[in-house]
């Protein structure tokens, strides 16, 4: 009997966040394209909870980053996606994370990082980012990463077939849970009541103290003169180091197995009046607490650090057979353009 070749599946991986508050989201980021270099994940879909035009603009400088627009190591065109933003008003204020580090100019005066997001139709809508997403993914190959508010998660659920279609596409749901879900407590009560797969919860106990150090910027990101990674934690956390959830929810969506991690028994995640989220166990409960292993936080830092200073991997377009008849087309061009002219026809008369 011959044995299959084929490597693992990559894990689907669509990321919302409210890019500008958290200061570890640009790291789960830049982690998740870590993992997308290795080609253990595919980064399909990326969202914003916070309705603020800076923070899907943010969250988009740093998908172009990954596809080589800054670092040159790939053309950004295969590979940058659309940046869906939630428009219901939560979390609107900008942030010295988004404004700083949109705002860094170069020698010649120009803004270092270019993206294309100005205005909201430079947008597009989170939920139908997220749904159109699922739907080209395989059954069952599918992982959210939701960091922030649960608004658009919420608001997907009102689709109409939404709940079968995640059954069918989503592995699970992991969430980094913090103080910032209480500015959409509404939606955290729907997601908790009424999401249909199993959830993880990634929060103090997924950290366990273990802080990613602001020592590493200088160091393991040096590569890249301008990495609007650093810059942005950087803005949020002047030389501090930087809490990991978020890193634990994205590791653990990639890699389950993971020997630094193991799980709660089960249970639910109730949301209080005042937004504050509070996890109790129940046999029957479809939620399970992140917990770090505290002795695996050396190796468990270790794989933060490799992941998020990773560089960009060299990557065909997503779109392989548009780029192919494209590559055919501008050859045939080339051997057209080398052929000899044909003789002039001679007078009719």
């Amino acid at each position: 009997m011959q044995l299959s070749t084929q490597s693992k599946r990559p894990t689907g991986i669509l990321f919302d966040s409210a890019m500008g508050q958290r200061p570890d989201d640009p790291l789960t980021l830049a982690l998740l394209y870590g993992l997308d270099g290795k080609n253990e994940a595919r980064v399909v879909s990326i969202s914003v909870s916070k309705s603020n035009l800076n923070s899907a603009a943010l969250t988009e400088t740093i998908g172009r980053f990954y596809s080589g627009a800054v670092s040159g190591a790939f053309m950004s065109a295969g590979r940058t996606l659309p940046v869906g933003m939630a428009v219901s008003g939560v979390l609107p204020a900008d942030t010295p994370m988004l404004t700083v580090t949109l705002s860094k100019m170069g020698a010649e005066g120009k803004p270092i990082y270019e993206h294309g997001i100005h205005k909201l139709v430079d947008t597009a809508d989170a939920v139908a980012v997220t749904r159109n997403a699922l739907t080209s993914q395989v059954d069952q190959s599918v992982v959210i990463v939701l960091t922030g508010p649960a608004t658009n998660l919420a608001q997907l659920l009102d689709l109409p077939g939404a709940k079968a279609l995640i059954m069918a596409k989503v592995k699970m749901l992991v969430v980094a849970v913090d103080a910032n879900w209480k500015a959409d407590a509404a939606a955290s009560r729907k997601l908790f009541a009424e999401w249909p797969t199993a959830i993880v919860a990634a929060g103090e106990e997924a950290e366990q103290g273990l802080l990613f150090p602001a020592s590493s910027f200088d160091k393991d990101f040096a590569w890249s003169p301008a990495h609007p990674v650093v810059d942005a934690v950087r803005a949020a956390r002047p030389g501090a180091d930087v809490p990991t959830a978020g890193l634990a929810a994205g590791l653990y969506a990639v890699r389950p197995d993971s020997p630094f991690f193991k799980l709660s028994k089960p249970g639910n995640m109730s949301v209080g009046g005042d937004g504050a989220l509070t996890f109790s166990q129940a046999a029957d409960g479809k939620v399970r607490q992140l917990i770090l292993d505290a002795a695996s936080k050396a190796s468990a830092l270790k794989e933060y650090v490799e992941l998020t200073s990773a560089k960009p991997v060299v990557r065909a377009p997503r779109f392989p057979r548009n780029a192919a008849a494209a590559a055919a087309k501008a050859a045939a061009d080339a051997e057209a353009a080398k052929a000899p002219a044909a003789p002039p026809k001679p007078p009719l008369f």
